[in-house]
């Protein structure tokens, strides 16, 4: 499960740079935020995928 850190640039960075499609990584980040949102944690669950 998600730690209780705080979410921390080098992180987010790093799950951007992932090799996928642009169109892809994008719906990727705005799902997992609406997630995060949703369930008013900061973590989303989908470790590793960009926005989480």
């Amino acid at each position: 499960m998600c730690s209780n850190k705080k979410p921390d640039l080098k992180d987010f960075l790093d799950n951007l740079k992932k090799p996928m499609p642009l169109s892809r990584k994008a719906g990727l980040y705005f799902r997992n935020n609406l997630l995060k949102i949703r369930k008013l944690q900061s973590c989303c669950g989908n470790h590793g995928e960009p926005g989480c």
